[in-house]
């Protein structure tokens, strides 16, 4: 397939400060909210169910007599949830905050170089080195062309988590504290598939005929990936220490620990590639010779880049 970089609208960082929580919670996937409540069963429509007595018995209909008692506590959960997102709205609680931005960059072997002002930024990526289904084995760099491409990144965290969910640990309201902070960690993850969504429509644009619902956004039918620091395909959490002079993490309000975890914890920071080919997938186990070859391209000694990536190993 010949692969035509799509030129950015707006090349160069951007930050929003106090994004509206309006626009945010109609993109939480509640779906990842019960499994952090560890209930793992699907709930669809669950917002159907007001707080009428037949709009309940009516969706809980749905399930099997022997299933209803954990949809019912799942509801409760979900209404617990939305009082909490209605309090957050009306008393101006948290604060949803923004980094994010297209930069030119290209990708040599399995590096990914992006360039900000007069300064290089490389990020080096892993290869799968079990093939994934098509037959291939797949690294981030190859959905950046070697010259005249572009790269963007992204960070979004809801400030103000930790003294909300601290006025109910005073009261030893444990359940509260932590539906706080499973609820603000689906809202950092929420901000970013809105902010998604928005750069492949406005701020990088390459998608900006794009009409999905929701829904399928979820369901990530939308072009191009935005992979996160730490997760399957980006496995090295010390890779956010190289996004952090481009993404400026202080000015919205994150910090970064020794260990490269972001504080507030409601916070996701990552990558985005427009690459019509692009797709998620997990590195998975990786062997000696690779650790060696990526340590030598981090910088630092396999010893070193073993505490990041144990579970590769």
């Amino acid at each position: 397939m010949n692969y035509i970089p799509s030129k950015p609208n707006t090349l160069g960082l951007i930050q929003l400060i106090d994004i509206d929580l309006r626009e945010i919670v109609p993109f939480i996937d509640w779906t990842f909210f019960f499994m952090a409540w560890r209930m793992s069963g699907k709930y669809e429509g669950i917002e159907t169910a007001c707080d009428c007595e037949s709009c309940k018995v009516g969706w809980l209909l749905q399930f099997l007599p022997e299933e209803r008692p954990k949809a019912e506590e799942a509801l409760k959960l979900y209404k617990d949830a939305r009082k909490m997102l209605c309090q957050m709205l009306d008393e101006k609680i948290v604060s949803v905050n923004a980094s994010f931005g297209v930069f030119e960059g290209f990708a040599k072997e399995d590096d990914i170089y992006i360039q900000q002002d007069n300064e290089t930024i490389i990020v080096p990526t892993l290869r799968q080195q079990h093939a994934a289904t098509d037959g291939f084995c797949y690294s981030l760099a190859d959905f950046v062309a070697p010259e005249n491409d572009y790269v963007g990144v992204f960070a979004t965290t809801i400030q103000g988590v930790e003294a909300y969910a601290e006025t109910f640990e005073k009261d030893d309201d444990v359940y509260h504290s932590i539906l706080v902070k499973t609820l603000s960690d689906r809202l950092a993850e929420a901000t970013a598939e809105w902010l998604h969504w928005k750069v492949r429509k406005e701020y990088w644009g390459y998608a900006a005929d794009e009409n999905l619902s929701v829904k399928e956004m979820l369901k990530t039918q939308y072009s191009g990936i935005r992979p996160a620091v730490g997760y399957p395909s980006l496995p090295d959490q010390s890779i956010i220490f190289a996004l952090e002079p481009i993404l400026k993490f202080n000015e919205i309000g994150i910090q970064l620990t020794e260990n490269g975890a972001m504080f507030p914890n409601a916070s996701v920071c990552g990558l985005y590639f427009a690459h019509p080919l692009s797709k998620y997938f997990m590195i998975g186990k990786i062997d000696e010779n690779q650790l060696t070859n990526y340590a030598h391209r981090r910088g630092k000694k396999p010893e070193e880049i073993k505490k990041w990536l144990a579970s590769n190993l």
